[in-house]
Formats: C-alpha cells, sequence, structure tokens
C-alpha cells in the first residue's frame, strides 16, 4: 500500500499464469474503490481479493488485444457484471472511452489512459497515482516486442514521448515478469534500460 497525495492506494501483483503474466487489483483503500487490469488466466483470484478486501471493482481493463491478456474476460465478466475495456471502447456505466488521456475516476484517485502503440496499435498504459500500469510496452529492462519496420519506430516513440516524460519515481509494474525484478521505476528504466538508453530511433 501507499499514500499518493494523502490518498492510500492498494496494490496487489498478481502472478496469473500463462507465460509469467501479471494482472493486477488497484484501489482507493479508503473509498474501497478498485480497478482490474488484465485479469488473463486467473480472474477468480482478482476478484477473489477484492472481495476479501471489500473493494468494489469499479472497472476492468485489458492494456492490449493479445489473447494472454484477454482470455480471462468472459469469466470477470460474470462475476463482476463489467465489460472488460481495451482500447476504443467505452464504459457502459459512464460513456467514458478508453483513449489517450482520458480519466477514469477511481474514488479519490485517478486512472489515466496513456494509448503507447508499437507492441500492438491498441496497447495502453494505465498511470494511477505514482504508478504506472506499462502492459507489454515496457518491461523491466527490457521493452515489448514490435515488427521490425513502423511499429518498432512507433513504440520508440511511445516510450520516449509518452513513458519517459513522468517523473522518475513513478513506479512501473509490467505485464509479464521477464525483467531483472517484478516492478521498477521509470527513473530505474531510464537509467539502466539498454532499449531506452540508445540515444535515437
Amino acid at each position: 500500500m501507499t499514500h499518493v497525495l494523502g490518498r492510500k492506494m492498494f496494490i496487489e501483483q498478481v502472478p496469473v499464469g500463462g507465460d509469467r503474466n501479471f494482472g493486477y487489483l488497484v484501489a482507493d483503500e479508503e473509498e474501497k474503490k478498485a480497478i482490474v487490469i488484465d485479469p488473463s488466466f486467473s480472474p477468480e483470484r482478482l476478484v477473489e481479493l477484492a472481495r476479501t478486501k471489500s473493494y468494489e471493482i469499479l472497472y476492468v481493463f485489458n492494456t492490449h488485444n493479445h489473447s494472454d491478456h484477454t482470455n480471462g474476460n468472459a469469466a470477470i465478466e460474470r462475476l463482476t457484471n463489467h465489460h472488460a475495456l481495451l482500447y476504443g471502447s467505452a464504459d457502459l456505466l459512464t460513456g467514458l472511452r478508453v483513449v489517450d488521456g482520458t480519466v477514469f475516476p477511481l474514488g479519490k484517485l485517478e486512472a489515466r489512459i496513456i494509448h503507447t502503440p508499437g507492441h500492438t496499435p491498441d496497447s495502453i498504459c494505465i498511470l494511477i497515482g505514482d504508478a504506472v500500469f506499462t502492459g507489454d510496452t515496457l518491461f523491466v529492462g527490457k521493452v515489448g516486442r514490435t515488427d521490425l519496420g513502423s511499429g518498432a519506430e512507433t513504440e520508440y516513440a511511445s516510450l520516449h514521448k509518452k513513458l519517459l516524460t513522468l517523473p522518475d519515481a513513478t513506479r512501473v509494474f509490467p505485464g509479464h515478469d521477464y525483467g531483472t525484478a517484478p516492478a521498477s521505476t521509470i527513473g530505474n528504466e531510464r537509467c539502466t534500460n539498454p532499449f531506452l538508453l540508445q540515444p535515437d530511433f
């Protein structure tokens, strides 16, 4: 748990199966409002965790439309009555669309969408307080795979023009446990990630 602008933010990083996939439960601890990110292979675990903490799940997000991130959508929709949101889709209750810059209220916290195409055209990261959930865009010491042409250049722009503009203290929570640690910070990645140290594309 962390304090963000006077709010207590709960983050649970859950190994959900697959190829070292991570799912996340993030909540305003005081308001008991939560979101799920990439429920993947273990949606039941994330919903049960929310239940034990008495959190109300407001939204479910997928960071991109690859099956290892979306295969739990049908199950979590049955469990929560919330449609899993991908880039371009709209939340049925609020009408908010998942596009760059949209802010989803989370109690007194906010979940801000950052569109980071490259790994896939629909890739998003989600910024909540001092934490960014990067899906397959940024790992610890690595970045998401792309094609060898325009996709790689697009991802380079997403990394440098969007994620690296965040404060160094911003915590990084990736979609897979692929790197040297399960989490990092923007500052650490800026200084140590060999893909981000390159002077240009």
